[in-house]
């Protein structure tokens, strides 16, 4: 074991400490794993200590230039990645920035920890990502979308509620799957999420047609699953999001549309603003760690978008003048 993987897992174990998910303590750590890695084989060097700007800048070039899965945390194939449609091609822009951010986060942690003195990330800024529009799904695709559901089976019922209760809470699916009974109030129509990507727990709201519908599939689970679980598989154990994203690409493609969890999230955010909503409350929400991140938002509108929530907001369409 290499000084690197050392303060790696020193690293791992204060953001374990911090309450970051498991999924974002994952993306850390790969990405670190895979520069150590880099560092070792291109340079020989196995420290944090003796790494330059010029190591960091180095390893930003080599991904972009290398292909997808060409190379692994731990140095060993996993799953054939050579049979997968994507192998070999670009890595995104995208990517790459989050790899530089969390090489970033990694040397601010040791230099908070004084375990090195010069942060050699200090002048590395991220890649700059041209972002995407995220697609707006008009009320017709979203009715073509949850009529493809057939709701008189288990598992494409309980896609159906997942679907609805992304789409009026803008809840993550990795924190909706999390829940369980004692988080849900029929009453009050919210939802406690305990199992955040922030680490902190939050409340989201859904209107009371959401809550009939909700009602009505626990009901429905209880009657033919004995399962602790409130979006449990035909067998009785959580469905897993892989599925659930599975089941969204099989009922969308076949009526033209790609529709994702984050997609339906990301509509959620975007009726919310049309319809009067403001950014602050947003936030809170979507669990955004601040307003920023929330704006971003705003750029996805098309200009279709922007003429409709204009004509709500017209000044002198409102005024009898």
């Amino acid at each position: 074991m290499t000084d690197f993987d050392i303060e790696i897992d020193r690293y791992m174990l204060d953001c374990t400490a911090k309450g970051l998910s498991r999924k974002t303590m994952s993306s850390y750590e790969q990405s670190l794993k895979l520069f150590a890695r880099y560092l070792e084989e291109e340079f020989s060097v196995t420290s944090p200590k003796d790494v330059t700007a010029e190591h960091i800048r180095a390893y930003v070039r080599s991904l972009e230039e290398r292909g997808k899965y060409e190379m692994s945390g731990n140095g060993a194939p996993k799953n054939f990645p050579e049979r997968r449609p994507d192998y070999g091609k670009k890595i995104s822009t995208t990517t790459i920035a989050n790899y530089v951010r969390n090489i970033r986060a990694f040397y601010s942690h040791l230099t908070a920890e004084r375990i090195i003195r010069k942060n050699p990330t200090a002048d590395i800024k991220p890649p700059k990502v041209t972002r995407k529009r995220k697609q707006y799904l008009e009320d017709r695709e979203l009715g073509h979308f949850f009529r493809q559901f057939d709701v008189t089976k288990f598992d494409q019922y309980r896609d159906w509620i997942i679907a609805r209760l992304i789409l009026d809470t803008g809840t993550r699916i990795s924190e909706l799957l999390m829940i369980d009974g004692s988080d849900i109030d029929l009453r009050g129509n919210a939802l406690l999420l305990r199992h955040t990507k922030s680490g902190k727990q939050r409340f989201v709201y859904f209107g009371d047609k959401t809550r009939r519908h909700l009602k009505m599939w626990l009901d429905y689970k209880d009657r033919y699953s004995d399962s602790p679980y409130i979006f449990p598989t035909n067998r009785g154990s959580r469905v897993r999001i892989e599925n659930v994203e599975r089941s969204f690409r099989l009922r969308s493609r076949s009526v033209g549309l790609e529709v994702t969890p984050h997609l339906l999230r990301n509509n959620f955010a975007k009726r919310y603003l049309m319809n009067g909503g403001d950014l602050a409350t947003l936030s809170r929400l979507l669990g955004h760690a601040s307003t920023d991140i929330t704006a971003q938002i705003y750029l996805d509108f098309a200009d279709r978008e922007v003429m409709r929530k204009y004509k709500q907001h017209s000044p002198l369409e409102n005024l009898d003048i």
